[in-house]
């Protein structure tokens, strides 16, 4: 179905069987002629493909007006334009990238959306990609365990573990328990092993700056959090709760 951007050349042809939208560009045929240049394939088309690819890639709609330009650093933060800098060139260069991304810092100062961003660009490059937030995949694996479900853990894990680009939201968010460190552990080092870019963000940081806060090395381990620094460039953004200046 095409998204809102592509009905403004739709109109409904009465008497059609069920009255469907047809495209007023190309009249249904998928393709628009441009006046010296040929055919090519029309708008409504290449909105429909981005929209289907962002649904295969899972995305969640509070995150669908995630784009490079719609990020707003803070401008008394240098880390955060360097995190943009940085998201858009890997955006740009991949697949010529030796190493995924780490994006840490704390809640609302754009890692998500950086993230998020980078994987819209890829899939519209054609390449596949997945996104899951840590404590959603891990629900979705443990109810594979449950009987009257028709999933299974290979069923759930395979397009995590083989997908060419995964963003994997709020790692270390879950209690660290044995089998959350271990599924952790799975995941990233399957994809580690096949070369495979992922992309994290986490609120835990590297460096303790109290003694009841923890690090990301706390809540995923210490063998996982080095094997993190050979797979990812570790980009720390600062700032405020982006939410909270915007209320």
């Amino acid at each position: 179905m095409p998204n809102e951007s592509a009905k403004s050349s739709l109109t409904v042809v009465p008497g059609t069987a069920g009255d469907d939208e047809v495209c007023q560009i190309c009249f249904g045929s998928g393709m628009e002629i441009v006046a010296d240049k040929g055919a090519r394939l029309c708008s409504c088309q290449r909105t429909g493909a981005r929209s289907t690819a962002l649904d295969r890639a899972k995305v969640p709609r509070r995150y669908a007006g995630c784009h490079f330009n719609s990020y707003t650093p803070d401008p008394r933060q240098p880390s955060q334009l360097e995190a943009r800098r940085i998201a858009t060139q890997f955006a740009m260069e991949y697949p010529a990238v030796e190493r995924g991304v780490l994006f840490t810092g704390p809640v609302g100062v754009g890692k998500t959306h950086l993230a998020v961003s980078i994987l819209k660009g890829l899939t519209e490059r054609g390449f596949s990609c997945l996104f899951y937030e840590f404590g959603s995949l891990l629900k979705e694996i443990q109810d594979s365990y449950n009987p009257s479900t028709k999933a299974s853990e290979l069923t759930v894990l395979a397009p995590v573990l083989n997908t060419e680009v995964l963003v994997l939201d709020e790692l270390g968010a879950s209690k660290p328990t044995d089998w959350v460190k271990d599924t952790m552990a799975h995941i990233i080092n399957t994809r580690y092993n096949d070369r495979r870019a992922t992309i994290f963000t986490t609120n835990y940081p590297d460096e303790r700056r109290n003694d009841r806060e923890e690090t990301l090395e706390d809540r995923i381990g210490v063998r996982l959090r080095s094997r993190l620094y050979e797979m990812c460039k570790t980009i720390e953004m600062k700032g405020t709760d982006y939410r909270r200046r915007k209320a």
